[in-house]
């Protein structure tokens, strides 16, 4: 690993973080700003539409400006900018600005770390690459966690987010500093986005890559805290240990992910099985209201381990890829998946139903979590499978 990987590598523990650190704030955050769950639910889907919609622009300049300033810009402008309007806010719409500098800042991190693994490394490891890169990243899910409710109760949300605005900004000085630029495919950059869409063996892909992530997103990134809160009276520590459970089982999923493609030969089997065992855990949620926390948790770590297939789904994607799309392909990847989160987070805060009682509250959302699931399912069976 070179130094600016092991950067980039870093930077996207911070992206981790910043998607998932509300979960354990709903608390304070209602009783400083008065933001509700439908507040925070918003803000963290502003987050991840921003960065969807991000990987656009993003792609275009990994392919025609490289890694190295795209990444480092964004990160000090919205990754510093936003950490810091956030330890700033006074109101609950502060938070949702705050939210969307961040999608801002950390829209090209990991997909920086992807190009340069496409453009520099063999095509036969770059599942196993994208899977350390991500896994070891998602520390930064587990900071959003118990370390997170942690520091927050010892100092304050407020110098919580100051210090990580400084961190951030400092590690964008390190990007500019130590990235190294892969050279230009031969002949220049040429194509466009539209290349790749024409494909149809592509957009059999594409409601899996909807469906395989955001269920994992959302939950982590927001409504464990108030399943665990309202169903089982968990404490701010509680529903921290419980993230933190989720947060460890998807990073030990996604490094079991990383060499299967080719001990196994395939990409598109691996990823449907891991797939169909996360929608299974996911129905026991649903269908098995009268689970204690324990059990609870344990089927949240099985959700998350075996649906952590985004790095297997992004080299089966890249891999239609020509060598002067490499940038779009991954950022296409990302802007589908990143995009189905956030709007499923947004809808998640229509479909909660505070009113009801216990399980019944989150059925409507987790059915709808389900039924992504399944279609994305579905339609990849029908998808071709793609080695490199």
């Amino acid at each position: 690993m070179r130094p600016d990987i092991l950067l980039l590598v870093f930077g996207y523990v911070l992206s981790q973080f910043y998607r998932s650190f509300l979960a354990v704030l709903t608390g304070p955050l209602e009783a400083d700003l008065g933001a509700t769950a439908a507040d925070l639910s918003f803000a963290s889907g502003v987050w991840f539409l921003v960065f969807a919609a991000m990987q656009i622009p993003v792609g275009w300049a990994l392919d025609r400006i490289g890694p190295r300033r795209s990444s480092s810009v964004l990160l000090l402008v919205g990754g510093a900018g936003g950490a810091a309007v956030f330890a700033l806010a006074t109101e609950p719409w502060h938070l949702t600005a705050a939210m969307a500098l961040l999608g801002v800042g950390c829209s090209n991190i990991l997909m920086a770390a992807y190009y340069i693994f496409a453009r520099s490394f063999a095509p036969v490891i770059f599942a196993s690459l994208a899977a350390v890169s991500l896994g070891t990243g998602m520390v930064g899910n587990l900071a959003g966690s118990l370390p997170m409710a942690l520091a927050a109760e010892l100092i304050g949300w407020r110098a919580c987010m100051a210090v990580m605005a400084v961190i951030s900004g400092a590690t964008a000085l390190g990007l500019w500093v130590l990235i190294k630029d892969p050279p230009a495919p031969e002949g220049g950059p040429r194509g466009s986005l539209l290349d790749l869409l024409k494909m149809p063996a592509f957009w059999l892909l594409v409601p899996m890559i909807l469906g395989c992530y955001a269920p994992t997103a959302t939950l982590r990134g927001l409504w464990i805290g108030p399943y665990f809160a309202d169903i089982y009276g968990a404490s701010a520590t509680q529903v921290g240990q419980a993230a933190l459970v989720l947060g460890v089982a998807m990073i030990l999923g996604t490094y079991a992910y990383g060499p299967l493609d080719r001990w196994l030969g395939t990409r598109k089997w691996v990823v449907f099985a891991g797939n169909a065992g996360a929608l299974a855990c996911l129905l026991g949620l649903i269908l098995l209201p009268g689970l204690g926390a324990v059990q609870a948790a344990l089927l949240f770590a099985g959700l998350g381990a075996m649906a952590a297939s985004y790095p297997m789904l992004m080299a089966h994607g890249r891999a239609f890829a020509p060598p002067h799309l490499v940038g779009r392909a991954v950022t296409l990847v990302n802007l589908l998946a990143l995009g189905s989160a956030g709007g499923m987070q947004v809808m998640s805060g229509w479909l909660y139903n505070p009113a009801a009682q216990g399980p019944a509250a989150f059925a409507p959302m987790l059915w709808s979590y389900a039924a992504l699931m399944f279609v994305g399912l579905a339609v990849y069976l029908f998808a071709p499978d793609r080695m490199d």
